[in-house]
């Protein structure tokens, strides 16, 4: 009879023990859940099976470009509806300064590499399709890698979905190109100057604008002239990001022509 009374004793014990730890467990899964919800959502949705993009796109592009596992890269992904299936989509750029500087270093010319910065194929972007759940084969964009791609979204081609523009640096200067996705696929439309010129008595700058097509549903795009910030003293003019003032005088006006599937001037036309 001991024995059981010492049994019974020992269970509401352990049940008293389980009942004063359940709270505890609960508040430490609820504070666990907090932490993962503060996380950024770059990553966005499962994918892949329970994979988050950034975790397949890292994976993939170590892959498609031949990235060594010791090698640094950066990569930044910008999210956006791209074509007309109604799916978020995403642009992945991928910058390999790592790489370039290393092989700069084992170069003849080190010192002229540098001074070039480093010019090449370095800075990189995929396209991914949300709706087939894929990432597209590398899109090099030669440029320097000590400023990686920056992108933004633009509604130009229809105002059902966005297309993509990708500002790059060669040197002293930058570009802005102009993607639309078709067939899951980008394609360059257009590209221009963003400024050039910095830190020398010759400069120039633009900003651009977006208006009714004139030849169809495609936005005609303006260039616009800007004045450029002066390179202050000491920076650098192949990494320095100046300002630009928008000056509102429209220097160029360029279409979407169809039967060429891309950005003429009348000029051009003619």
């Amino acid at each position: 009879m001991f024995i059981n009374v010492l049994k019974r004793h020992r269970y509401i014990c352990s049940v008293k023990y389980i009942l004063v730890l359940l709270p505890l467990l609960f508040m430490s899964c609820k504070e666990q859940n907090n932490e993962t919800n503060d996380q950024p959502l770059v990553e966005g949705p499962a994918l892949k099976g329970k994979q988050s993009l950034a975790t397949y796109a890292d994976r993939m592009v170590r892959a498609k470009l031949g990235i060594q596992a010791n090698e640094q890269v950066e990569l930044k992904i910008y999210r956006a509806q791209l074509d007309a299936d109604g799916i978020e989509d995403a642009i992945v750029t991928v910058n390999r300064l790592d790489f370039a500087m290393k092989e700069a270093m084992a170069s003849a010319n080190p010192a002229k590499r540098a001074e070039l910065g480093y010019m090449g194929n370095f800075n990189y972007f995929f396209f991914f399709d949300g709706k087939l759940d894929m990432l597209s084969p590398p899109i090099s964009i030669p440029s320097s890698p000590l400023l990686p791609l920056q992108v933004q979204f633009q509604n130009i081609s229809s105002p059902d979905y966005q297309d993509i523009l990708i500002d790059f640096r060669i040197r002293n200067a930058s570009y802005k190109d102009f993607y639309t996705v078709s067939n899951h696929t980008p394609r360059r439309i257009f590209q221009f100057k963003n400024f050039d010129g910095l830190g020398t008595p010759l400069t120039e700058a633009y900003h651009f604008d977006y208006g009714a097509g004139s030849y169809g549903p495609q936005k005609n795009i303006f260039v616009l002239e800007g004045k450029l910030e002066a390179l202050p003293t000491g920076a650098d003019k192949n990494t320095y990001i100046p300002k630009i003032k928008p000056i509102e005088r429209i220097k160029y006006t360029f279409f979407y022509l169809e039967s060429e599937a891309k950005y003429l001037t009348k000029d051009a036309k003619k």
